[in-house]
């Protein structure tokens, strides 16, 4: 029984660890993650690892490569739509329900509010992008639901791993905006007004990504390099190099 017990733990760590990473957009789209170098730093077997790996690739969060490994997922144009469609449907039922915000929930909206405003200020890009996340995490922690809370972080982390991918222009003040009008609603007692912020919030945010472009297999190595970035003939040509491996 412990050792289910401590198998279990360290499946759940390394999903946490994952999952965190993309949340805290430390992880980029595309990251190889290694069954051998998970096994060292959590100290575990390959094979806790792998499970692991199969239960994040059923989220969405991960797929297998064969012969190449394990991936973190690079969301399509299309997913991209289907996962905000999904935000919408799933945010704003919550905050519909929603009977009351609690002095508790309340402060700790005030709290994160906050905490955006002076990583806008500092122009802290990689904390605004957890930080922007994680208030849709905040809302769904209001209902007390556990379900809520796992399908929201998982949708939210593959919505950073999205913009990631396909935001071009980072417009931290317009989605801090749309968060205070959310938060003003809920402290006026207005759940069907915060619903239907929360649906032109993340309707804006999916406006703000160029789901036309599709990403640079050589982004990397092309930085590295100091090379210009790639034109619409180079992607092709990347392209090609890719299916040809």
């Amino acid at each position: 029984m412990q050792d289910l017990h401590t198998a279990q733990t360290a499946r759940d760590d390394i999903e946490t660890a994952i999952v965190s990473g993309i949340l805290s957009a430390r992880i980029k789209p595309g990251t190889r993650l290694s069954e051998n170098q998970l096994a060292t730093l959590f100290s575990v077997s390959r094979t806790r690892v792998r499970e692991a790996m199969m239960r994040l690739e059923t989220r969405a969060i991960v797929h297998v490569s064969p012969r190449r490994g394990w991936f973190v997922a690079e969301p399509s144009a299309e997913e991209a739509m289907t996962v905000y469609a999904a935000r919408r449907v799933i945010e704003s039922g919550l905050l519909r329900s929603m009977i009351e915000l609690t002095p508790v929930g309340r402060d700790k909206l005030h709290a994160h509010l906050a905490e955006e405003k002076t990583a806008i200020a500092a122009g802290d890009k990689q904390r605004l992008t957890c930080l922007m996340g994680d208030f849709h995490i905040r809302l769904a922690e209001l209902s007390g639901n556990i379900v809520l809370i796992d399908i929201l972080r998982d949708l939210t982390a593959r919505t950073i791993l999205i913009s990631m991918l396909y935001q071009s222009d980072f417009h931290a003040m317009q989605s801090h905006l749309g968060h205070c009008s959310i938060v003003d609603a809920l402290e006026a007692g207005d759940f069907t007004k915060a619903a239907e912020l929360s649906i032109e919030h993340l309707e804006e945010v999916e406006e703000g990504l160029d789901l036309t472009s599709r990403p640079d297999p050589l982004s990397e190595l092309r930085n590295s390099l100091s090379l210009p970035p790639a034109t619409v003939a180079t992607k092709k040509t990347a392209a090609l190099i890719i299916q040809k491996k």
